[in-house]
């Protein structure tokens, strides 16, 4: 066999053919002396599935990666974003290049799963919670010393620019969110210690406007790109590029891919409410709030982006289901459909709620703001029984001064010991523009792959369970 060919690869979140535009020079530069694809992407088009699509060649029936989070049916739960690999049940591309080649090393850092996997070098988002209700910023990683040693010489990872009001945020210099740069930072550092094989990296400032503003306005003489996602797309890029320059500078090949591309949205959809109306949801009252109880509940909704999995209790009540379903306009997959996209996994929900490309799900279930879970105000992605991108804004009913006063007094509670809630997220779903999970009509919007060489990628698109094999013959094809 040829010696394998170190890699490096760039997920820059949420890039799309269309957003490849006069504002990614270095991007369109790379796309230019190299090659291109678009990626028909993976069902449901989200983070977790589409990295478990990439990294197995498999589709969700064989990694059991249905979405980002599902009902965990044993403990009565909804989970999301959980961290150990071993969630993901198919064998991963490092393990079957070591098996290759002994010497094969790789290194993950921030992809998803990231925990307790077989990859040689790990980072990961990793808070540490202890028994007095605090939740303290910090990173898991492997080696563990390397988590030590990496903060020493980059800083604290910022986790508060990594998710929630602050991500996204351009730094003064008009550059990506510190949670990117840090993670770029991170990237060059495992290589000049550690030169693993493959580099797997996550880059994810694009995102964070896209969902929040989305992808482009529609004149009648043609779309244009929202202006509000310009800068991001030159911070991305000049990151990007820096990364390119950079490893190829050291005989480093270099793959850019993404996950999804995102489509503009203007209409959220509340299933959970439509089935609480139809007195198929249970709540709990506690302290006050309800408290969605799936165990207890004939019909929920598990929401993620614009795909939701739907969870019945009792399937003789699935076509009156589907009605209501159907109703809000969504289309509704039962077992064959399940099947023919490669959902047919028993953690996927009974049903396959998908959005009109418009639309979106939400994870709401209250009638009520005033009884709405006091988590449902904060940046809370594991209690949420769902996905919630209005987490990406702070409540706009107050003032500037009115909620950085607000956050001031939350941070002096937390800093004299009390307990405290950094209640500033908004309930109104229609502040979000952007979203993904089901493939678009139009090829442009499609997650892509680009790399350094010409004739490298076929013309068409790639299906996303194929990326593995592209990825593997890049690395093996030897230089």
């Amino acid at each position: 066999m040829n010696p394998m060919q170190r890699t490096a690869v760039l997920n820059v979140v949420g890039l799309s053919g269309t957003l490849l535009s006069e504002h990614t020079p270095h991007l369109r530069r790379f796309r230019e002396r190299g090659s291109f694809a678009p990626i028909a992407p993976a069902f449901p088009a989200v983070t977790c599935t589409a990295q478990a699509n990439y990294l197995t060649g498999r589709l969700p029936r064989d990694h059991g990666i249905v979405g980002n989070g599902w009902y965990h049916r044993e403990l009565a739960e909804v989970h999301f974003w959980k961290q150990s690999n071993h969630l993901v049940t198919a064998p991963k591309l490092w393990d079957e290049l070591r098996a290759c080649d002994p010497q094969f090393t790789c290194a993950k850092l921030f992809w998803w799963f990231n925990m307790y996997s077989t990859a040689d070098y790990s980072i990961t988002p990793r808070p540490m919670y202890p028994a007095d209700g605090r939740k303290v910023f910090d990173i898991y990683t492997r080696p563990a010393a390397v988590r030590h040693e990496i903060q020493r010489d980059l800083g604290p990872f910022p986790f508060a620019t990594f998710w929630g009001p602050a991500a996204g945020v351009t730094s003064p210099q008009g550059g990506p969110d510190a949670a990117t740069r840090w993670i770029a930072e991170s990237a060059k550092w495992i290589e000049g210690r550690f030169q693993p094989t493959l580099n797997l990296i996550y880059l994810p400032h694009l995102d964070y406007n896209l969902q929040r503003y989305g992808v482009s306005d529609g004149p009648s003489d043609g779309p244009r790109l929202k202006a509000q996602i310009v800068p991001d797309l030159r911070a991305s890029d000049a990151i990007a590029g820096e990364l390119i320059a950079f490893f190829e500078a050291r005989g480093v090949q270099v793959i850019v891919l993404s996950e999804y591309g995102l489509v503009n949205v203007e209409r959220p959809i509340h299933l959970n409410r439509e089935f609480r109306r139809r007195g198929w949801i249970a709540v709990r009252e506690e302290l006050g709030r309800e408290l969605l109880d799936c165990g207890a509940s004939q019909v929920f909704a598990v929401a993620d982006h614009q795909v939701a999995h739907v969870y019945l209790s009792d399937p003789r009540i699935a076509g009156e289901v589907r009605e209501v379903i159907e109703q809000t306009g969504a289309e509704v997959l039962g077992a064959a459909e399940k099947a023919a996209a490669g959902l047919d996994h028993p953690r996927a929900g009974d049903l396959i709620a998908v959005a009109p490309q418009n639309s979106w799900f939400t994870y709401y279930y209250w009638l009520d703001d005033a009884v709405a879970p006091d988590f449902a105000r904060c940046v809370d992605i594991h209690r949420k029984p769902g996905y919630d991108p209005v987490e990406l804004f702070a409540d706009p009913s107050f003032s500037p001064l009115g909620l950085r006063a607000k956050i001031a007094w939350r941070l002096l509670q937390k800093r004299l010991g009390f307990r405290m809630l950094m209640d500033v997220i908004p309930l109104d779903a229609g502040l979000v523009k952007g979203s993904h999970g089901v493939r678009s009509a139009n090829q442009a919007d499609w997650p892509v792959m680009l790399t350094g060489k010409p004739g490298q990628l076929p013309a068409g698109p790639i299906e996303s369970d194929q990326v593995y094999h592209r990825l593997r013959h890049l690395i093996t094809a030897g230089k």
